[in-house]
């Protein structure tokens, strides 16, 4: 049960990441989950291992980590003026943990509880009073009621005394915590305008099917021989570990993968990586999704996002913009087959033209206030250009695009680009929404 415990929190941890990496709400509740498991893998390892009170200390270190990723997570679902607070204090929060390592003493470890319920219970606090942001309303509630069990087991756990024993608390935190997984995917789905069971479904289904695989083997050798000793143990969970990273990290593996084997092919690196792409989001597309009841803000923030993933067609794939009728309408003149990729296409087509609608009259570049939609969604989204990374190398642009990036670079914030790029979305959106009834 502990392997089947900690299968489970290592792959829920790693789906979350792998939805988008760019999310910190995803991101720090994979985190959290990963933790969990690292200390779920250690208490597996405590009943082999010779001197069990070093390992005891790192695997409190481990369960610390998941109160904190969560109060993280809660801070990433509040307005923008809270976010940068925790970013501020994430680091000593995290060496505040270790403190029971080096002095070895109650205070030491009540200094921890303090470090880590305190963010806990203040950012539960804020989400809870901001929670009108949390949609839908069943997912809202569930995440709230949730992260209340989780502060319940977080007290429980970090605290240097409990009455009750360690595994029954941890059990209780590894169960919130796999709720609130589930219900941030669910909110992330919800928020994307994407559909959530296929695409879990199949990864969940998959994963298990692999880790049985190959966990199994080293499970039977267990059985047939020895038994649990501490190398067995510590190889059915590194084998269980790492089918479920192979099988959940499976696209970015294969595009390390094609770096190495078509190194002199970049145009068929794209392709499989395009295709790849579209393959894992056609389980998170929505067949039906509501777009006409939808209100103009909800609107134009699936545009906003369509226009973030211009460039990536298989992100596309997964908009909901990608059932406007009017896409329907263009591939029946086009006399285009009704499939997810040329669905796509369609919709990017769409959002040029109302790109290029923003344009003004004369040039190809100004820097003048009719010019700045135009510019903030051109030069990033259709050309790709990224004005505030030091690691692109622009020697290949042609004039106008250095023009370009010089004048973003040297006299617009990238906050001001950020603002632009969120109203010309609407202007956007709102050129879509002519040719979709409401």
């Amino acid at each position: 049960m502990s392997v089947v415990a900690f299968g489970v929190a290592w792959w829920l941890g790693l789906y979350l990441i792998a939805r988008d990496p760019k999310k910190p709400t995803l991101v720090r509740a994979g985190v959290g989950l990963l933790a969990y498991a690292a200390a779920l893998a250690v208490e597996a390892l405590l009943p082999h291992a010779q001197s069990q009170d070093v390992l005891r200390e790192v695997q409190g270190v481990f369960v610390c980590v998941p109160p904190l990723a969560w109060s993280g997570v809660a801070v990433a679902l509040l307005p923008e003026k809270y976010h940068r607070w925790w970013r501020i204090w994430l680091v000593p929060l995290g060496l505040l943990v270790l403190v029971p390592l080096v002095i070895d003493s109650e205070w030491a470890r009540l200094l921890r509880a303090v470090d880590v319920l305190l963010p806990l219970v203040v950012s539960l606090g804020l989400l809870v009073r901001h929670r009108a942001r949390l949609r839908p309303a069943p997912v809202r509630t569930a995440l709230l009621v949730v992260s209340m069990l989780l502060v319940l087991s977080a007290v429980l756990v970090v605290l240097p005394t409990s009455f009750l024993p360690s595994w029954v608390v941890v059990t209780g935190m590894g169960v919130d915590l796999v709720l609130l997984g589930l219900g941030i995917a669910v909110f992330d789905a919800f928020d994307e305008g994407q559909a959530i069971r296929a695409d879990m479904g199949r990864s969940v289904l998959t994963a298990a099917a692999i880790a049985v695989v190959f966990g199994g083997q080293v499970g039977l050798a267990m059985a047939l021989s020895s038994g649990a000793t501490l190398p067995l143990t510590a190889l059915l969970l590194g084998s269980v570990a790492a089918a479920i990273s192979v099988q959940v990290l499976a696209n970015p593996l294969q595009s390390v993968l094609d770096r190495v084997a078509f190194a002199d092919a970049p145009e068929l690196r794209r392709a499989r990586a395009e295709l790849r792409e579209a393959g894992e989001a056609l389980p998170r597309r929505a067949n039906d999704p509501v777009l006409d009841g939808l209100d103009d803000a909800e609107f134009a923030k699936l545009t906003r996002r369509a226009l973030g993933n211009y460039g990536d067609l298989g992100r596309l794939v997964s908009s909901p913009l990608t059932m406007l009728p009017s896409i329907t309408e263009g591939l029946v003149e086009r006399n285009l087959p009704d499939q997810p990729l040329e669905r796509a296409n369609e919709l990017k087509r769409l959002l040029l033209n109302g790109i290029l609608q923003l344009k003004p009259s004369e040039g190809e570049f100004g820097t003048s206030d009719e010019w700045r939609y135009y510019n903030a969604l051109y030069f990033p989204y259709v050309l790709g250009l990224r004005p505030y990374s030091r690691r692109d190398r622009n020697d290949k642009l042609d004039d106008t695009t250095k023009r370009a990036l010089q004048w973003f670079s040297r006299t617009v914030p990238e906050r001001t680009l950020y603002n632009w790029q969120n109203a010309a979305a609407k202007l956007v959106a709102a050129g879509l929404r002519q040719r979709t009834p409401r």
